[in-house]
């Protein structure tokens, strides 16, 4: 479809030409420039730079993008226009839009073509869509590249950046035939023309060829492929490190690591110099030459490409191809490593949904198993009571995990919207320690709280602020240990807020501490980490503040230094009365009880789950005991010889699978029917499980009846499963 004309003024082919547009001269002796922008010498021949479009916007931004190199820019805004142009000047490159009002770009290239004086001018197609029929007809034109709008200033750049260089070089062949006689000169031209034609239909192949993976693996094998022998007799890729050196090779045709001409100490260096200074080395040692690519994203070098061949080989011609071939593959593997990102994206979104079902699954077991303690009959009065303390707990528990993912949901739609109102900093403070106090009492934890000397007040919502700031206590009471000092402090620089939470606790990674507020990010994603969670508190945290027109910042020295977390609020001092946010609901618990015969270890971390389903069991008449950790099982066991071993997979320090394979080797738990009884349900880890030795893999909350019939009898039970 033909984009309607848009009015504007008659576009000159110099309209926007500077002083050094007029300077005229002979071409200066062609170098490979360095990626870096250089100036046009004063006594170099500009070359001309054909960008049609019918837009005069995209015109300035062409112009914006090329005016770097030091070229004459010529803007047509239409099909016949270029073609008026063509008549009258040489160009070393011709960007066409393909879409234009009256002569559209596969129309204007082939009317080019007729012309003998632009039969070889690179032709670069501007498009916002190309199909790939499309593209043939194009590159059947003598298209050399088709570019994507809105482009990418640096590859634009970089890629008419080589084909000035080559139209320089050709230019350069010209003059020195005109110096010899009519044959010699023929040929010569010839020569040229036929090379800068084999060299456009090569990258164009390569470009095609390139956009079929989205592998990394197999897009540097393509890479290295294309280069043999085209560019050279070998070929090496090099993926950089960190530092800027190299950490990855790999190499075309394959080739021993001892021989010395696979990638030898000097070549590794110049590879090493390629890469930190970003810019292309031609290497050379005896008869035998390199030329060295920076594989370049925007202003970072990813890697080096190096051919090798022949010393004489790599003029400048053959340099030019070799760095236009190394940014197309610099693309390719680019969009490789995104497409990888995309997959890792996606894997971190499954490893949530398989901890949110754990985190749901879990406080389900206790309620099941307490309302089955209700059922029962004669339960005590005591007994009913803390059963339906549990109930409640739980209920909460499931309630706020549920309430955090919808609060992502919509914060993430957008759909969150905040009800300021004038609040007290010194309020929303003391609030928020009250109601986690109850928390740091039964961990021994103490607080030490600062608050500003003079009343400030802030605008904002009572509810999700105390969200905010109870997330971020109960997370610090969480992540340090019993008997450790949680420090929440309030300060005021006049226009801003800073209330800051610090921990004695675990730390944080430093590799890990740029992604702390991202959704589903947890540190710990192992079976046996100690914190449960879903790795959204921090992400919720994070849309609040910036809701309230506040920023959240974290800060830890490593691993076991502590995390400080702290919140900036627009804020005033206070002149008048500020409400203050309502306190949250402070849960209670309770004790358990229990009976006696037929021995069954109960393993689980959750004590909820383990007391209820002890006293479940010691109910309905069986012998029971508990423990919380892997360690302890195997102990316990020892002595107490379980005809049954409820275990849970997710435990800290050992998990559930390595507890199995241990109880399997003792001879005091050989024969024990083992029962995993978890949160994870999904394929993996149910083999995992009869890997480990289990005999049974029941998901959380489990059905208290089938459970209680395959205890009952555990030998007949193991038979029925043979069976």
């Amino acid at each position: 479809m033909h984009r309607g004309r848009r009015v504007g003024l008659p576009v000159q082919a110099r309209e926007h030409a500077g002083p050094a547009d007029r300077a005229e001269g002979l071409a200066a002796p062609v170098t490979v420039p360095a990626p870096a922008t250089q100036a046009a010498a004063p006594d170099r021949e500009k070359a001309n730079i054909l960008v049609v479009d019918d837009l005069q916007e995209k015109h300035v931004v062409f112009r914006t993008i090329l005016d770097e190199l030091g070229e004459n820019i010529v803007s047509a805004r239409s099909g016949k226009e270029a073609l008026r142009y063509i008549l009258e000047m040489e160009f070393a490159v011709i960007l066409l839009d393909v879409n234009m009002p009256d002569i559209d770009g596969l129309e204007t290239a082939s009317l080019i073509r007729h012309y003998k004086k632009s039969a070889q001018t690179p032709i670069v197609f501007i498009t916002a869509y190309v199909d790939e029929l499309q593209a043939k007809r194009g590159y059947a034109l003598g298209a050399v590249d088709y570019i994507p709008s809105p482009v990418v200033p640096e590859v634009l750049r970089s890629k008419v950046r080589v084909f000035v260089e080559l139209y320089r070089m050709n230019r350069q062949l010209q003059l020195r035939a005109a110096e010899r006689e009519a044959l010699a000169r023929s040929e010569a031209a010839r020569t040229a023309a036929e090379q800068a034609i084999h060299r456009a239909d090569f990258l164009a192949e390569a470009s095609r060829v390139l956009s079929k993976s989205l592998h990394l693996d197999e897009t540097i094998a393509t890479v290295l492929e294309l280069c043999v022998p085209m560019l050279g007799d070998r070929a090496i890729l090099g993926l950089a490190d960190r530092e800027g050196g190299v950490r990855r090779l790999e190499m075309h045709p394959p080739t021993r690591s001892d021989d010395p001409e696979a990638f030898g100490p000097e070549l590794r260096t110049a590879a090493d110099d390629a890469i930190r200074h970003r810019q292309f080395r031609l290497w050379r040692e005896g008869d035998r030459a390199a030329a060295i690519c920076p594989l370049m994203v925007g202003d970072e070098a990813r890697g080096a490409l190096a051919v090798l061949g022949d010393a004489g080989r790599f003029d400048a011609g053959q340099a030019a191809l070799v760095r236009e071939f190394a940014s197309r593959a610099s693309i390719a593997m680019e969009n490789a490593r995104l497409y990888t990102a995309v997959q890792e994206a996606d894997r971190r979104k499954n490893e949530f949904l398989a901890m949110l079902a754990h985190e749901l699954r879990n406080p389900l077991a206790p309620i099941r198993n307490a309302v089955h303690i209700m059922q029962g009959t004669n339960v005590p009065t005591d007994t009913m009571t803390w059963a339906r303390d549990v109930i409640s707990r739980q209920a909460d528990h499931m309630a706020r995990l549920i309430d955090d993912l919808l609060d992502v949901s919509r914060i993430v739609q957008g759909k969150v919207v905040v009800k300021p109102e004038r609040l007290s900093v010194a309020s929303i403070v003391e609030r928020s320690a009250e109601a986690v106090q109850p928390k740091l009492e039964a961990r021994n934890q103490r607080m030490r709280i600062e608050l500003p000397p003079e009343p400030v007040v802030v605008e904002g919502d009572p509810v999700r602020l105390a969200q905010v700031l109870s997330n971020l206590l109960n997370n610090a009471s969480k992540f340090s240990p019993p008997g450790a000092q949680i420090e929440l402090r309030a300060t005021f620089d006049g226009h801003r807020a800073v209330i800051s939470v610090r921990d004695q606790g675990a730390g944080i990674d430093p590799a890990f501490l740029p992604h702390i507020f991202d959704l589903f990010a947890q540190a710990d994603q192992s079976l046996d980490r100690s914190q449960g969670g879903l790795g959204i508190g921090l992400t919720l945290v994070k849309h609040l503040v910036e809701l309230h027109g506040g920023h959240v910042e974290a800060h830890s020295d490593g691993l076991g230094q502590g995390t400080a977390l702290s919140i900036t609020l627009p804020a005033q001092r206070d002149v008048e009365p500020a409400q203050s946010a309502p306190p949250p609901v402070i849960a209670t618990r309770s004790a358990a009880a229990g009976k006696r015969p037929s021995r069954i270890l109960v393993v689980d971390d959750l004590m909820a789950s383990a007391e209820t389903l002890m006293t479940l069991l010691e109910m309905e008449g069986f012998e029971v005991q508990v423990a919380n950790e892997g360690i302890a099982a195997l102990k316990i066991a020892e002595d107490f010889r379980p005809d049954v071993v409820l275990l849970d997979i997710g435990l800290p320090g050992m998990n559930g699978f390595e507890v199995a394979h241990q109880l399997r080797s003792q001879a005091s738990s050989r024969d024990a029917l083992l029962i995993a009884l978890t949160g994870y349900g999904e394929a993996e880890s149910r083999s995992r499980s009869a890997q480990a030795g289990f005999d049974f893999h029941m998901v959380k909350p489990a059905d208290v009846s089938l459970l209680l019939q395959m205890i009952t009898n555990p030998q007949e039970s193991r038979r029925a499963r043979v069976a």
